[in-house]
């Protein structure tokens, strides 16, 4: 049988070609050969004049360099494309449109306001969700501050904390608010203290182009005042079936409103983390079971909902009551956050598994296409 092989899809982030996540790429590549499955990376951008080669990017593990050369196209891509302002991403768009009818191991998911509006039609998904509503204006924060002390503002499409504000209602001071956030370059900006009087002002300097969000806060400070929350991966495994490959917590940086790694947040293991707020062995063990059955349960869903999925990452609030709010999901995760709390097999889980899951789906392919052809 010949080699399979994959095209793992991304986008450039600059005009010197630099890509964000190539050790990670190269470590797929590397395991890619240990399972017979050829891994290159390709861009857009790499096409060929007529459409129909791509000068890919590939690592030669013999020499440990990296090289292109001129190659058809593979057998199976996995897009690792996030979202981006400019050309590039409208060469991505027209790329996704023009070859639809190759086999994806992942579609695009929805933003975060159409993934919360049919995640809420769910019961089973509804009470897991901190209340959420489309910004239109100041109407709408002022009345979700009217039954909440916290609220966030977060753009539909955002990614890595940028853009986010944090609005907290004053118990101490009537009609004052304390806000604090990221902009769009991810920088934490100085908090202030303004008057209700203000706060349109304030909103409207935010220069708020994207369309937002206005979502309930959860209570998720540490003693020590820094935020946290949990990313959960789960992902496809060897046999085309949903698995949690793990959870680790995130803890923000000083002065931040969100935990986010790139951020200058730090992971730490899950235990550690849940058993500062919950004392009881049993009980966070049953949190982690019913966080488990819902990644599997969400993803499955949206899946079915809008496509091919191999892979998802949740972002869960835990209160103190042992109560899971599922925060946002994220089709394109990161890995770093298993290699930072030290958990060497789970970090090679979340790299193996797409690329066993892309062996399972070819063989499932090739047998589906010999069982087709007429005897």
């Amino acid at each position: 049988m010949s080699v399979p092989v994959l095209g793992i899809l991304t986008l450039y982030l600059n005009n010197q070609k630099h890509l964000e996540e190539k050790p990670i790429y190269q470590k797929m590549i590397l395991e890619g050969s240990k399972m017979g499955l050829d891994v290159f990376v390709f861009t857009p951008m790499d096409l060929s004049e007529n459409k129909q080669r791509i000068y890919a990017l590939e690592y030669d593990i013999k020499r440990g360099a990296w090289g292109r050369r001129w190659r058809a196209f593979p057998d199976m891509i996995y897009d690792r494309c996030r979202i981006q302002k400019g050309s590039r991403f409208t060469q991505l768009l027209e790329f996704r449109r023009r070859y639809s009818h190759l086999l994806f191991l992942n579609r695009p998911l929805r933003n975060k306001w159409t993934i919360y509006e049919v995640l809420s039609e769910r019961p089973e998904f509804k009470k897991y969700l901190p209340e959420t509503h489309l910004y239109h204006g100041l109407p709408d924060v002022h009345h979700m501050l009217k039954k909440k002390y916290v609220v966030f503002l977060k753009p539909i499409n955002g990614t890595g904390g940028r853009g986010i504000l944090r609005i907290e209602r004053l118990k101490e001071h009537t009609h004052y608010y304390y806000i604090q956030g990221r902009n769009q370059q991810r920088k934490i900006i100085t908090p202030q203290k303004v008057h209700a009087s203000r706060l349109g002002s304030v909103l409207q300097s935010w220069n708020m182009k994207d369309r937002y969000l206005v979502q309930e806060g959860i209570q998720v400070d540490l003693p020590n005042g820094r935020v946290h929350d949990y990313r959960m991966l789960v992902q496809k495994n060897k046999e085309g079936v949903w698995q949690l490959t793990g959870i680790a917590g995130r803890v923000g940086a000083p002065r931040s409103i969100t935990s986010n790694l790139h951020g200058g947040g730090h992971a730490v293991s899950l235990n550690s983390m849940l058993s500062q707020w919950i004392d009881e062995e049993e009980s966070r063990h049953q949190i982690e079971k019913r966080a488990e059955r819902l990644g599997v349960e969400v993803a499955a869903f949206l899946e079915n909902k809008y496509g091919a999925l191999c892979e998802l990452a949740l972002d869960l609030a835990i209160n103190k009551k042992g109560q899971i709010y599922l925060l946002e999901v994220n089709p394109k995760p990161a890995r770093e956050v298993f290699y930072q709390i030290g958990d060497a097999e789970m970090y090679r889980q979340s790299i193996v598994r797409p690329l066993e899951y892309s062996v399972w789906l070819y063989k499932q392919k090739t047998e589906s296409k010999k069982a087709s052809k007429p005897q």
